[in-house]
């Protein structure tokens, strides 16, 4: 059985935060390889550890579009075409995107408006759009780089999950 070790985040980097939240995240998936199940306790477990969140989750390609997969916080978009808004350049792009303000990101889409700053992942397995990464803040420029790395550890973490 996982149990949430806590963390004195007060005295430690983010980076610090982040390796003690893929150690995490790495305990929790063992073992397990499925998408929906993994994908839900890692919405969980990241938006209960991470500080200045409003909303993480998972956004899974269908083989046309990203439709809403497990995720924490309020009710959300239900499907994003690709290369629309934040998600939907990300997964287009197959690139990360990080996003300061989502007022100033042309074609955002505000399925919250209390939203201010936004960080989305690809995520491709065998070459493949698997889907998105979606985590979003209340706070403008909320994510630096030091959180690009942190979710790119655990979007691995998650991806070496999965089965092939």
């Amino acid at each position: 059985m996982f149990t949430f070790e806590p963390s004195n985040q007060s005295s430690s980097t983010k980076v610090e935060r982040y390796q003690l939240l893929a150690q995490q995240l790495s305990s929790l998936l063992a073992g397990e390889s499925d998408l929906i199940a993994n994908a839900a306790n890692m919405s969980a477990l990241v938006y209960h550890q991470v500080e200045g969140l409003n909303w993480c989750g998972f956004y899974l390609f269908d083989g046309k579009e990203l439709v809403l997969g497990p995720f924490q916080g309020k009710v959300a978009c239900v499907r994003i075409a690709l290369g629309r808004g934040v998600c939907g350049t990300a997964a287009s792009t197959r690139e990360v995107q990080v996003v300061k303000n989502v007022h100033d990101f042309p074609g955002h889409i505000a399925c919250d408006v209390a939203s201010q700053s936004e960080i989305v992942i690809p995520l491709i397995k065998n070459d493949q759009l698997i889907g998105v990464w979606d985590v979003d803040s209340p706070c403008v420029a909320r994510f630096d780089n030091d959180d690009k790395e942190g979710m790119l550890t655990l979007c691995k973490i998650f991806l070496d999950s999965l089965h092939s």
